[in-house]
């Protein structure tokens, strides 16, 4: 990555991060259903209706927490229209998200969450005290300790999680690998994955279990990321830059019906992200679960996600974004540190491209045949955030990710060296 120094955007002051619903006036949720809260001034929310997830708005009232609250709603009418009609309209392709009994028919199946971590044991701890609030009937919460540089993970899991969260050391590093570790563990029929800096919802396991229940042909589900925070200038430039959103609208991807995308199956990082995604534990297994030439923690830096939704799709599942599976996401604080995920998201996706045609060679004229569109498509998207008051940050993120991109095949093929000399396979 390159040396030279990282350039601020436009300082903003801190924005508070609500949850609100239209259907509740005047009640105010902190992010995680952590309790009420009294914002003043301004505040951006995510706004429900009846739990079901519409968009975000950010609104500003001086008269006070009520005040607030009136502006945020008449924001998010104006803003959210479009959703809101289809809501009222009868559209109900989702699960009623937060805080929503499982109504399926039959048995909820028992879900696995696995939470890979590394030397946070703060953020840990409110991450498990999110899942413990779910109000799904029937789960388990593996911890898997990454090459911790001491014991206070373990520590933090046997004493103030005892009985309700087991806990695994893996002492090679490798957020895949860590991922394979609670895959083999599971005992769920569904296994699902987040992260140690997020804050799930209440209602996060009964969406995906709900979702899973429409069709057996579903192998994945992934879910809407909101910010918990936007307390740095970090971390709203990563929000505007578009941070982990995949918008408010259910959408399905299969082989059988391939959507009019040009890069469709290999646009894998639309599908949704690492930190908030769900399978089928049987058929994660038979993909051989997630290759640890890729991920966090390796020289791939990422993709261990992108390549996972893209077997999936490969081996003939569907896959479902579902935006009422809700997962809120402690961006990093610092610009550096944003900097530097960018680059990784982009090392990413190169390791996860590298990987899906190392692994099958025969894949190489099917995505050629599609870089072409997809090149011009990308450039028209890059077009039209031009006016953007801060495109010159936006630029210097976006001229991260292709350096990213562009390492990221050496990124992958070090990491299966790294992983043969470790006596790791894929």
């Amino acid at each position: 990555m390159s040396s030279a120094p990282v350039r601020s955007p436009l300082v903003r002051p801190p924005v508070p991060v609500v949850d609100i619903d239209l259907a509740r006036p005047g009640e105010f949720r902190l992010p995680g259903d952590r309790g009420p809260a009294r914002p003043g001034g301004r505040a951006r929310a995510l706004v429900r209706l009846h739990g079901r997830p519409l968009g975000m708005v950010s609104a500003a009232d001086a008269s006070g927490p009520d005040g607030l609250w009136r502006a945020l709603a008449d924001t998010a009418y104006a803003e959210l229209a479009g959703q809101l009609a289809r809501h009222l309209s009868g559209d109900r392709t989702g699960p009623s998200g937060c805080g929503a009994p499982h109504r399926a028919s039959h048995p909820a199946p028992v879900i696995s969450v696995v939470v890979a971590t590394r030397d946070r044991p703060e953020k840990l701890r409110h991450c498990l005290r999110s899942l413990l609030r779910s109000k799904y009937p029937e789960f388990e919460i593996v911890v898997v300790d990454n090459a911790p540089a001491d014991g206070a993970t373990e520590a933090l899991v046997r004493e103030d999680f005892a009985g309700r969260v087991r806990y695994v050391r893996e002492p090679v590093a490798g957020l895949a690998r860590a991922h394979n570790v609670g895959l083999a563990r599971a005992r769920g029929s569904v296994v699902a994955f987040t992260d140690d800096d997020t804050l799930v919802d209440p209602g996060w396991l009964s969406a995906l279990a709900e979702t899973f229940a429409r069709d057996p042909r579903i192998g994945c589900v992934t879910g809407l990321i909101v910010p918990a925070e936007l307390e740095t200038p970090a971390q709203g430039a990563l929000e505007r830059q578009g941070g982990f959103a995949k918008g408010y609208a259910s959408r399905t991807w299969s082989l059988s019906d391939p959507p009019t995308d040009p890069l469709f199956p290999f646009t894998a990082g639309r599908f949704g992200s690492g930190a908030n995604m769900a399978f089928r534990t049987d058929a994660l297994r038979a993909l051989g679960g997630f290759d640890t030439a890729t991920g966090a923690g390796t020289p791939g830096k990422g993709g261990d996600d992108l390549l996972a939704f893209f077997e999936i799709l490969t081996a003939g599942h569907t896959l479902v974004y579902q935006p009422s599976a809700i997962v809120w996401h402690c961006h990093r604080r610092t610009m550096d540190a944003v900097a530097a995920q960018v680059f990784g998201y982009g090392a990413g996706l190169g390791a996860y491209l590298t990987g899906a045609l190392l692994r099958n060679p025969r894949r190489m004229p099917a995505l050629l045949r599609r870089l072409p569109r997809g090149i011009r498509y990308s450039m028209t998207r890059s077009r039209a955030r031009g006016a953007d008051p801060e495109a010159g940050w936006s630029r210097h993120l976006a001229l991260l990710e292709v350096r990213g991109m562009v390492y990221g095949p050496c990124g992958y093929l070090r990491g299966r060296l790294a992983g043969a000399g470790a006596g790791a396979g894929t």
